[in-house]
Formats: structure tokens, C-alpha cells, sequence
């Protein structure tokens, strides 16, 4: 018994076998382009290329992962950019370098992160001075706090120095000189006793 070959399908089937191969991402869209084309007959991988669109080695790899019913690993969890750490293998051991002795445990014991008041910018410089970076070659202040996140410390916001309550004496000493500038400004005194 042959398979019947395909003629003609109608508009808004291309349309919705278009639409939802877009929706679909890799093992899944590829097996269902294989569906499709196996449901066309005779001649489906021909008119699935010219009418739909579909690139014939996409379908053809489909076809092989439904037979077989495993899916193939492409190479889309191979791309992308690299970890820091593989660029530069030692950066971990160097952050840590850096970090460690201006770390703190957590006062109450309640959790087991380290707490820094190093800024990762700090972290930074202090690789270049330190451990020899180069500039270009070191990921940015973001790349290097999230690094500083993942070791388990945790950055404590670097407080700005807050200047000295008055005391009560500085009152007294700012009347004192007061005294004295007025004194010398009237001739009463003279500015060298």
C-alpha cells in the first residue's frame, strides 16, 4: 500500500503549522515537522521545504529522532559566552585572596555566608595591583560581585563617615574664640599676647 502524495494544503493549515514550529524550540519543533511531513505522503519533505519553509535536514534529523524516539543534543547548550573561569582559572583563588581577610562571619550564627566590606570595585583594582590582571582582560565590578555571591560572601554596604555629635564643649570654644576675634577686632587686645 503507498502513501498518498501530497497536492495542496490549504492556507490556514500552512499557516498554523508555520506558527507553531516558531512556538516550538529544538527536539520538539523538529519532531513535530517530522509529523507533519510524514502525515503529507509521498513528496512531504519536498513541499514542507518549498511551501512551509522548513530546512530539509532539520526534518530529516526529526524524522531519525522519532524513529529511534530519543532526542539528539544539538549544540545550543554548548554556545554562549564562557565562564570567567575558564578564561582565567586562577580568578577564583585570587578573589578569594583579596576577600578573606577583610571577612567576617555572621555575628548571630545564622547562616554560614562571610560578610565584606570590600567593594567589588575594590576587588577589582586589587587584582590588577595584586595579582597582575590587566585591565581588558578582567570582567567588570558586576561579573566579579556575583562571583564574590556565588564563593558565599556577602557585601556589606560601606558606610559614608558620618561626622561627630556635638559635644557639649565645643559650644564654650566657639564663644571663647567669638570673645577673642570681637576683642581683637575692637583694638582691645593685641593679636600677638
Amino acid at each position: 500500500m503507498l502513501k498518498k502524495s501530497v497536492t495542496e494544503i490549504s492556507e490556514d493549515l500552512k499557516s498554523l503549522y508555520i506558527e507553531t514550529a516558531k512556538k516550538l524550540k529544538g527536539s520538539d519543533r523538529r519532531q513535530f515537522m517530522a509529523q507533519v511531513v510524514q502525515g503529507l505522503g509521498i513528496g512531504g519533505q519536498t513541499f514542507a521545504e518549498r511551501e512551509l519553509g522548513w530546512n530539509r535536514r532539520t526534518i530529516r534529523k526529526g524524522t531519525e529522532e522519532l524513529t529511534s524516539g530519543q532526542a539528539f543534543i544539538d549544540g545550543r547548550s554548548r554556545s554562549g559566552r564562557k565562564k570567567i573561569e575558564t578564561k582565567l582559572p586562577n580568578i577564583l583563588e585570587d578573589i578569594k585572596s583579596i576577600v578573606e581577610p577583610k571577612s567576617q562571619t555572621d555575628r548571630s550564627f545564622k547562616s554560614t555566608r562571610l560578610y565584606t566590606r570590600i567593594t567589588s570595585e575594590e576587588v577589582r583594582r586589587q587584582l590588577i595591583v595584586q595579582s597582575g590582571y590587566q585591565e581588558e582582560e578582567l570582567p567588570s565590578s558586576e561579573t566579579i560581585r556575583r562571583k564574590l555571591n556565588d564563593l558565599g560572601y556577602s557585601l556589606k554596604r560601606v558606610l559614608k563617615s558620618k561626622p561627630k555629635k556635638k559635644i557639649a564643649e565645643t559650644e564654650a570654644i566657639f564663644e571663647q574664640i567669638e570673645k577673642i576675634n570681637r576683642e581683637a577686632d575692637e583694638g582691645s587686645i593685641s593679636p600677638l599676647q
